[in-house]
């Protein structure tokens, strides 16, 4: 069945879709030993299609819950002379994964591993906003104030406004507090400059969802295989179209394109 080559080369565990589309744009992928066009369609079953000349495989697709700890980068491999240990210190699986989505270097949770670009594109496209659940280790204990704020949005020091969240407080914890917080969008360290921006340091911060996925009973360091309910729950949140902005945001947008 023919069907796009961007759809194609996600399938294949290449890239995602977008960075298929720039593997297309640049010349690198052909199709019988022609070069590719963008929105062009293959066969995979038929038709040699192949990556800077390297044939793709269309391998079993695999899906793998992993708990990262701190200190470990979320990458596959670290830049040359960085000796920090990655996920692929974590896993000594034959099969080719890819780390849906990051946390930094100081946080710890739920990470998902996939060959499966098409769901990876879907699960950390913004437009989707599926959902990523924290535990948050605050230094100090927060008012009502400091919790409204988190709730309604803080505006970072790039000027973004965060997006509605849900948060509530689990428990005390010496002079601070244990926090769970619900977040639909994914700036980079966005809850840590959150936390900071209002007066509240974090001290750890554990992902311990994403998505339909939860981490369970994953002890730092450990992973396992989805189960076939996890993978189809996970499939299933990703059908569909991308949910339209929510209204402010919208309304930024539309200016910004007024203005242009």
């Amino acid at each position: 069945m023919e069907e796009r080559l961007q759809k194609i080369l996600a399938q294949a565990g290449i890239a995602s879709r977008r960075a298929a589309e720039e593997l297309i744009r640049a010349g690198r992928v052909q199709v019988n030993g022609i070069v590719a066009t963008l929105g062009q369609k293959a066969d995979a079953a038929r038709d040699r299609i192949t990556v800077d000349g390297a044939p793709i495989r269309l391998e079993p697709k695999v899906y793998i819950a992993l708990y990262k700890p701190r200190k470990v980068l979320s990458t596959l491999e670290a830049e040359p002379g960085d000796r920090r240990r990655t996920l692929r210190d974590l896993l000594p699986i034959p099969e080719r994964v890819y780390p849906v989505g990051r946390l930094d270097y100081e946080s710890e949770g739920l990470m998902l591993m996939t060959n499966d670009g098409d769901l990876s594109q879907r699960l950390t496209h913004p437009s989707y906003g599926h959902p990523k659940i924290y535990r948050v280790l605050v230094a100090r204990r927060p008012d009502e104030e400091q919790m409204e704020a988190l709730r309604h949005g803080v505006v970072l020091s790039d000027g973004h406004r965060t997006l509605p969240a849900r948060v509530e407080m689990e428990k005390p914890f010496g002079k601070g507090a244990w926090l769970r917080i619900e977040l639909r969008e994914g700036k980079k360290r966005q809850i840590r400059e959150m936390c900071t921006l209002i007066g509240l340091p974090v001290v750890r911060l554990i992902r311990i969802g994403l998505g339909p996925l939860r981490l369970g009973t994953l002890k730092p360091g450990e992973w396992r295989y989805l189960s076939a309910e996890e993978i189809a729950l996970l499939q299933k949140s990703t059908r569909g179209r991308p949910n339209p902005p929510p209204a402010h945001r919208q309304r930024t947008q539309d200016a910004k394109r007024t203005s242009r």
